[in-house]
């Protein structure tokens, strides 16, 4: 029976499900390569992205869009204090740096 245009059939997911769920490994080591920020309050229709180191920001209003520079500016400035690279940062290091520089509340 052919599939309906649009859909895979499931059998064709089977040979990848391993991939897609494979256990968790003892301690599994956190790595941040990047930060995508997406902005939804854009109704202007005005498309807005910025791209800046370990940074994509996309999408939001001017106001919103403006809050997400400031703040990716503000973590790559104290990410170069530290003399580091984001994928050298240990996850609560990670987090510390984004609840300061405005990412995260």
């Amino acid at each position: 029976m052919a599939a309906a245009a649009g859909f895979v059939p499931a059998r064709a997911f089977q040979r990848d499900t391993a991939l897609m769920f494979r256990p968790a490994k003892e301690k599994e080591e956190f790595k941040v390569h990047g930060v995508l920020g997406v902005g939804l309050d854009g109704k202007d229709g005005h498309e807005r992205v910025t791209t800046a180191p370990n940074f994509l920001l996309m999408g939001g209003s001017q106001e919103t869009h403006g809050h997400m520079q400031e703040s990716a500016l503000q973590f790559n400035e104290k990410l170069a204090k530290r003399g580091k690279k984001i994928t050298d940062l240990e996850k609560n290091e990670f987090l510390d740096l984004a609840g300061e520089s405005g990412l995260i509340k």
